[in-house]
């Protein structure tokens, strides 16, 4: 092999990503190994094909109804058994869509430019323009551009595993899921092994860990240091770090609790609901509207919901109580309709006119993002991949997605009076009688209209004296009244009942046509068949007690497996709303269902479930790299180490705000319009739907921050240059540069003492004599106000500030 195609083949590996292999290649590699090597390749392709679980949620939400809609009853095998099929293209299989029709491939995946389909529905061509019955919405176009993309994934088109009905007309084998798929089995609460010579564990979560690490032939790191324990524990329970008092007063208790004290602290700080709100708002999509096309509108009181999600944390209210205050909270004893924002801040589609068919499409897209939503956060399952057919891979029916979407369906979204009941009635009294004036006057002039025989619009002309002055008492009355008008109690965006009806099937995802009733009840696989139907209103009082019904297996496995993962940064389970068959699997599947069993048993109480992570020998490992457990455990799934990771961008600029002395603690109220502008924690961002209406969007997306088109299930985390620029380069960089560079530089200590007390603020530690003597040889003898903020801003840029480890 000459050297040209020795560095072709090794730029293909690299390309692949199989760097392994870049290794192998060998000037003088023979024929036979080309061979090989060729076959491993093209292997290693096909396999990095395979659908990811977003990706199938993707096409099964968004891809397929939008092909079934609008291409199946001309291009598919039930088009051609009817006598239908045009063109010979088959738009329902991944073989036909490659394959392509009478002119030939229609799609280059990956490529929508080069693609046919993409061609057709732009209208640009009329010879080819699809669909014949109008153009897609943009938004769909969009969609489907999405798609190809990603390569056009097609779930089911390889080796995936379909799931496959039985031979007596039911759609799933009913018992084997129940009794082989481990996320509907029931809960167990398993004995945590014991380990002889164990001197490592501190509570049972260690001896499930320790156990499964000793299977792999693994130890666990040694416990991180104290200053690393601390700093860790602030950043991961209320978001800001440990001031140097802070960190000083842990280090000098010698008490054997006093690790235990600091989490009671946080626990207990008003700002803990601050921290974790966040990470139920990426479940709840919150935002303060102004999406995209057919959902502009803006939610002006969103905010309520999120300050809801705050005080029920810092509460802990129980879970249980907190999942049937999100679904039915205007309906329960204790009314709370705040609750209910969290389906209403998700989006809410809007058609474009009085078309039916526009009509039907946006509520049908509503309903889905309401049964998505509901079923992805509380069950961890995805329903609404059943809006256009049974479930591929899980057992869920279309029958149940109808059941779900019916008790939405009989709901509306309301803006209602919150807060002091007494205010609320008082202004309703006042309404009232503003009313009962008004009335009173249309009532007079209409019979007044009637004695004098003159049209109702011009009687006030023509009244006698005496009616007039009756007239101007009741107008003179109703202006002095809306000049007393009693504060206006607020208001909040909320679900309210709106019917009782069943819901008929929708014929592939067509609200227009319908197929048989779905009476709504919860889902077959967790309620059985004999479940009871729902008829109190909506059904959203009975959904919710099926939710936390002890029988369910799911509700308790997904919230543990959620604080799990918002604590390590991936869960046991790493796909935390998809607990179905092509979710992953729990890496220690005996934890899992002790955390779930003991959380209810303990009353479903966040903060106790907390205090048994945080005081684990697992939590408390140290972060650092080892080469040999690393070459054996690179993604760590058998925790063997605590995984290092960087903050989200919330948690960073506030921490940002907090080391420079410029935080406002300030808790709840409106959202600040530009956070980048605002001293307040992050969580009070105004945030659009879309995220490009705001310039603070740009800056949280920048940082990860998860669009809030949909329930996110967890934060990616990217390192790109743009982050770093901005650290450099920006307003708001330079800002707390200046003003941490003023503070360091009106210090009346020696520049050694201000250097080890700007470590000590912004890392809760010492500097190391190489930091100590970069920093010295930059600053100088006697350095300027100019190289203390140039200074600063290299320490606030630095890695570890954006860090926990």
């Amino acid at each position: 092999m000459n050297r040209i195609h020795l560095h072709a083949m090794r730029f293909i590996c690299s390309l692949l990503g199989l760097h392994f292999l870049q290794k192998e290649i060998k000037p003088m590699i023979k024929a036979k190994a080309l061979t090989l090597l060729l076959l491993a390749i093209f292997h290693n392709g096909v396999n990095a094909n395979s659908p990811s679980s977003d990706q199938i949620e993707f096409f099964e939400t968004k891809i397929r109804p939008l092909l079934a809609n609008n291409c199946f009853a001309c291009h598919s095998q039930k088009a051609k058994s009817n006598g239908k099929l045009k063109a010979g293209l088959f738009l329902d299989s991944y073989n036909g869509l490659i394959n392509g029709g009478d002119s030939g491939s229609i799609i280059s995946p990956g490529k929508p430019d080069q693609s046919r389909i993409v061609e057709a529905v732009l209208y640009k061509n009329e010879d080819m323009a699809m669909p014949p019955k109008g153009k897609l919405p943009e938004d769909q176009i969009e969609l489907m551009r999405q798609w190809i993309e990603m390569g056009a994934p097609w779930p089911g088109s390889d080796n995936e595993v379909v799931a496959e009905g039985t031979n007596n007309n039911e759609p799933y084998d009913w018992d084997k899921f129940r009794n082989e798929h481990w996320a509907f089995k029931e809960i167990q609460n398993p004995n945590p092994p014991q380990i002889n010579n164990d001197t490592w564990s501190k509570t049972p979560i260690d001896n499930f860990i320790l156990s499964q690490l000793k299977q792999s032939e693994l130890a666990p790191n040694q416990s991180a240091s104290l200053r690393n324990l601390i700093r860790r524990a602030y950043l991961d329970l209320i978001g800001i770090p440990p001031s140097p008092e802070q960190v000083n007063a842990f280090l000098n208790d010698k008490s054997p609790d006093a690790f235990s004290k600091v989490i009671d602290d946080l626990l207990e700080s008003e700002h803990y609901g601050e921290r974790w709100a966040r990470h139920w708002l990426d479940v709840a999509r919150y935002s303060d509207g102004h999406g995209g096309f057919g959902d502009n509108k803006a939610l002006p009181q969103a905010w309520r919901f999120r300050d809801w999600v705050v005080n029920a944390l810092n509460s802990d209210m129980p879970y249980d109580v907190f999942v049937k205050k999100q679904i039915a909270g205007d309906l329960l004893d204790d009314k709370d309709p705040v609750a209910t924002g969290f389906f209403v801040v998700g989006p809410t589609y809007n058609s474009d006119g009085g078309d039916p068919e526009a009509k039907a499409q946006a509520l049908a897209e509503t309903l889905s993002d309401r049964v998505d939503t509901f079923s992805r956060a509380f069950l961890g399952l995805t329903a609404a991949c059943a809006r256009c057919h049974n479930h591929k891979f899980d057992p869920i029916t279309t029958h149940d997605y109808y059941s779900l979407a019916g008790i939405f369906k009989n709901t509306k979204n309301i803006d209602a009076p919150v807060g002091n009941q007494n205010e609320i009635e008082t202004h309703n009294s006042w309404k009232r009688a503003i009313d009962e004036l008004n009335k009173k006057k249309n009532k007079f002039l209409d019979t007044e209209s009637k004695r004098l025989s003159i049209n109702r619009k011009e009687v006030e002309k023509k009244l006698p004296e005496e009616s007039k002055i009756k007239l101007n008492q009741i107008r003179s009355e109703i202006e002095r009244l809306k000049k007393s008008e009693p504060t206006k109690p607020a208001n909040a965006h909320v679900l309210a009942e709106n019917g009782s009806a069943d819901m008929h099937i929708a014929l592939r995802g067509d609200l227009r046509k319908k197929g048989e009733l779905a009476p709504r009840k919860f889902i077959e696989i967790i309620g059985g068949k004999e479940r009871k139907k729902y008829s109190e209103g909506s059904g959203r009082i009975e959904l919710s007690n099926s939710v936390v019904d002890p029988s369910n297996p799911l509700t308790a496995r997904v919230i543990v497996n959620r604080i799990w993962g918002w604590h390590f940064g991936q869960g046991l389970v790493r796909t935390p709303s998809n607990f179905g068959t092509i979710g992953e699997k729990p890496s220690h599947p005996l934890l899992l269902d002790w955390l779930a069993f003991n959380f209810v048993k303990e009353g479903w109480s966040i903060k106790k479930l907390h205090k048994v992570i945080l005081t684990s020998a697992t939590w408390q490992m140290s972060s650092a790299y080892n080469k040999e457990k690393f070459d054996k455990d690179g993604d760590n799934k058998m925790l063997w180490r605590y995984n290092p990771r960087k903050l989200e961008v919330e948690s960073w600029r506030d921490t940002l705000l907090a080391v420079t002395g410029e935080l406002d603690k300030k808790i709840g109220g409106s959202p600040d319009g530009e956070i980048l502008n605002s001293k307040r924690r992050t969580l009070y961002a105004t945030i659009s739907r879309t995220g490009d209406r705001f310039q603070s969007d740009a800056f949280l997306r920048l940082f990860d921050f998860p669009a809030a088109v949909s329930t996110s299930p967890k934060r990616s985390s990217s390192v790109v240059p743009q982050q770093y620029l901005f650290m450099m380069n920006s307003a708001f960089m330079t800002a707390r540069a200046k003003h941490l560079g003023k503070q360091l530089f009106d210090s009346s200590d020696n520049t050694s003492s201000i250097i080890e007390s700007a470590y000590q603020r912004l890392y809760s530690r010492s500097p190391d004599i190489n930091e100590r003597d970069l920093a010295n040889k930059w600053l100088g003898d006697s350095p300027s106000q100019k190289n203390w903020e140039l200074y600063a801003q290299v320490l606030l840029s630095a890695h570890e500030l954006i860090q926990v480890r």
